[in-house]
């Protein structure tokens, strides 16, 4: 698996967009596009459908040399030995916590992300030491109904301040791109403009291709 600093396209396997395609062939052709990290996201589904499903996605991830994600449930994550989890603000400070190695273990044995959506939020996430953050939602999505957009304002507050890997994401499709790279992206979060695509790992393919370009 690449460098999570060097990672520029994190995708999702996310339940709510599979539209009854089999998890683990949405996850083959986000490999095959060029993703470099792959998030399971189930809201709202039992225990143990998460469990069959990450059981689905972790091999294939593995097999691509690509980082599988879990969302929501650290302790599944261990579990499964899944290389990487991925915690909201409330699932990380509500839920007690106030420091990566409560969740990751010390060593650690997983990598944790966090997602932020002020820069207060960032701060307090940092001072965590997570291996990532997100960015966002940087413009309204259907993934975040309710929460309001963070704007490309937070995007040029990342790039001025924030050195550890940071992805930017929310509502990012191939229109509203390069307006985040522009502000000073460099990695991107994208669910629905590639899920939704006809052909899934074409999709992946332009947006890997835009970053790269912007990063040169």
């Amino acid at each position: 698996m690449k460098p999570l600093s060097s990672s520029r396209l994190y995708t999702f396997v996310d339940t709510a967009y599979l539209h009854g395609r089999d998890p683990a062939e949405v996850a083959r052709q986000l490999c095959d596009g060029g993703s470099d990290l792959i998030q399971l996201r189930a809201k709202g589904a039992p225990l143990d459908e998460v469990r069959r499903l990450a059981d689905a996605v972790l091999p294939v991830c593995e097999r691509a040399g690509v980082w599988f994600v879990l969302n929501d449930h650290p302790k599944l994550a261990l579990q499964l030995g899944a290389p990487c989890c991925h915690l909201g603000q409330e699932d990380f400070f509500e839920a007690g916590y106030r420091m990566a190695a409560q969740v990751t273990g010390c060593p650690p044995q997983m990598k944790l992300g966090l997602s932020t959506h002020a820069p207060a939020e960032a701060q307090r996430a940092l001072r965590a030491a997570p291996d990532y953050i997100a960015i966002g939602p940087v413009f309204p999505t259907g993934t975040k109904p309710g929460r309001a957009a963070v704007t490309l304002d937070y995007v040029r507050w990342a790039a001025a301040n924030v050195t550890l890997p940071w992805f930017a994401i929310g509502g990012i499709n191939l229109d509203t791109l390069e307006s985040v790279l522009a502000a000073g992206a460099r990695r991107i979060c994208v669910v629905s403009a590639i899920l939704n695509a006809p052909d899934i790992a074409v999709a992946c393919r332009e947006f890997r291709r835009r970053i790269e370009l912007s990063a040169m």
